[in-house]
């Protein structure tokens, strides 16, 4: 059956809805609060040559990016002559998969009549793999915990009783981590099943002409976005915590007519400790900030990542090779595009927003009893820094990005063991200033309940290297952590809190984008009037007179408009 243009877009579009009900469905079935609330998990559809057609709007690029590249390696692993209707692979090579041990991929393939058309992946975080448990303290990837290379979750409907036994054997929350390795299974399944219902509907054997159609689209469209602009080459850098000591991470844009090449000579060698990232992850948010910069309106696909490519260094810290530790590769790998971004600035300037929190604000609590009654938990909680200032639009406050992924609620984080959140609020001030302003971190407390001890692990930078501003912007707010008794307390790495203290954090804000002088007096006087400022930072740093600051006080006091 030939096909119109017409009829192809609209399956194009209905692809983009089936791997968004398989994403929802994850989301609905998962046992981990890091998928159930803060959506930490991907999904995608992709032909038979294992090509990606399209993603879910529901996930995070750091997981689809890096997940486009993973079906080959199942292909490969498995072999197709071998892969039969009610198989579902599973693996969490860091490698082969998102970076790190404990994100999940599965990948299912899709037949009908008889015949593979196509395949289904997806990903998840969940809270544990065992090991050290989720933390940067490792040394090499074999203490991050337990590690499944490519492998049959279930052959020919049939799931591998033996493989969740080891698992199980070997974490500390089993239910949940088998729980979400079948949700896993069980969205893969529903897109199939969406993927059949559209073929049938259409009267198509195989998926070619739509891939065709999808990935000749997206690749015409994304080189002209990039034959558009300047023929340059610009360097781009930034400093962050590390673990120990400060890294340095570099990135060098060349713009050619038909690609855009990133290479990160001059980054800092892999660390002795679990924050170095793979390739496939640094290659992900590299790829996802230029596209953000040049086309963001184009659906992500194999054919709309392909013109951006990605040099490393082996034995740097963007490209780390096994056993290199890797459980928070996510922190060196969210910094990625702002160092992007600092490059593309100087080659298109006005288009990429001041540097925001990066990573996100994640911690783990192991919580343990101290008396009878107690019980032992992992509660794995996302929070957010604020993003950077936009060029047009003041930077978001507690959110995410590059990655995406919502912070979750206290109330889903108490449930999930005996910890409590005594405080959770906007950082007052600490979003840079500028004639955008940069979004607002939070202040967040955290305890134990009592009868309980726990070890905290934090996953925290810029302490020493807030984020900074751009074009004449002020940088954000450092990262604060400290216990209530006055105990010191590092940004990484994993620390023993006693039975009735608490951690007491500030997360970063984003940095501020033009003069402050600039900024208009109307919305000086909003943050003013809403708390995101104090008067004397609209006195000092806006330029509104006292008087002026005392009459918005007294206003929003009484609930009235500014």
């Amino acid at each position: 059956m030939s096909l119109t243009d017409v009829a192809l877009q609209v399956i194009w579009t209905r692809l983009i809805s089936v791997v968004e009900e398989q994403a929802q469905a994850l989301v609905r079935t998962a046992f981990s609060t890091s998928v159930r609330e803060a959506g930490d998990l991907s999904a995608g559809v992709y032909d038979a040559e294992g090509r990606m057609l399209a993603q879910a709007v529901t996930g995070t690029p750091g997981h689809v990016n890096a997940m486009a590249d993973a079906v080959a390696h199942f292909r490969r692993e498995i072999g197709v002559e071998t892969m039969a209707e009610g198989d579902v692979y599973v693996t969490n090579d860091p490698w082969m998969g998102t970076g790190h041990l404990h994100d999940i991929t599965v990948v299912t393939p899709s037949f009908l009549d008889g015949r593979l058309v196509g395949f289904f992946a997806c990903t998840a975080h969940v809270v544990d793999v065992g090991g050290r448990g989720f933390g940067a303290d490792a040394s090499s990837v074999y203490e991050e915990g337990i590690r499944l290379p490519i492998m049959r979750f279930a052959d020919r409907g049939e799931v591998d009783r033996t493989l969740l036994a080891l698992v199980r054997a070997n974490v500390r929350e089993p239910d949940q981590i088998v729980g979400d390795m079948h949700a896993l299974a069980t969205s893969n399944e529903i897109g199939h099943r969406r993927l059949v219902e559209t073929m049938r509907e259409f009267g198509l054997a195989d998926l070619a002409p739509v891939s065709d159609f999808i990935l000749g689209a997206s690749r015409r469209a994304t080189l002209e976005r990039i034959a558009a602009l300047p023929r340059a080459t610009a360097t781009g850098e930034m400093t962050v915590d590390g673990f120990d000591r400060p890294i340095t991470l570099r990135a060098t844009v060349t713009v050619h007519a038909d690609r855009i090449v990133t290479d990160f000579a001059g980054t800092s060698p892999a660390d002795a400790k679990g924050i170095n990232c793979p390739l496939v992850y640094t290659k992900a948010y590299a790829c996802y900030a230029l596209k953000v910069a040049i086309a963001p309106d184009i659906p992500n696909n194999h054919a709309s990542l392909e013109p951006f490519e990605v040099v490393a260094e082996e034995g740097t810290i963007v490209h780390a090779v096994h056993p290199a530790p890797v459980a928070l590769r996510h922190i060196v790998g969210h910094f990625v595009p702002d160092t992007v971004f600092d490059a593309f600035d100087r080659i298109v300037p006005g288009v990429v927003p001041a540097e925001g929190a990066g990573c996100l604000c994640n911690f783990q609590v192991s919580l343990r009893p101290t008396a009878p009654g107690g019980r032992r938990a992992e509660v794995l909680t996302f929070n957010s820094g604020g993003s950077g200032a936009r060029p047009g639009a003041d930077g978001l406050n507690a959110t995410a990005f590059p990655s995406g992924v919502m912070t979750m609620p206290v109330e889903a984080t108490e449930h999930a063991g005996p910890v409590m959140i005594w405080r959770k609020e906007l950082r007052k001030g600490s979003g840079g200033a500028g004639r955008t302003r940069g979004g607002l971190g939070q202040h967040m407390e955290v305890g134990a309940l009592p009868g309980h001890e726990f070890d905290l692990s934090a996953m925290l930078d810029r302490r020493d290297h807030p984020a900074r501003g751009r074009r004449g912007g002020a940088p954000g707010a450092p990262t604060e952590i400290a216990r209530s008794d006055g105990a010191s307390m590092r940004v990484k790495g994993r620390q023993f809190v006693p039975e009735g203290a608490r951690v007491v954090m500030a997360f970063p804000g984003g940095g501020g984008y033009g003069d402050p002088a600039e900024r208009e007096p109307a919305l000086v006087r909003r943050d003013l009037a809403r708390g995101y400022i104090d008067a004397a930072t609209a006195r000092e740093t806006y330029g509104m007179s006292g008087a002026d600051a005392d009459a918005v006080l007294a206003a929003a006091k009484r609930g009235e408009d500014v």
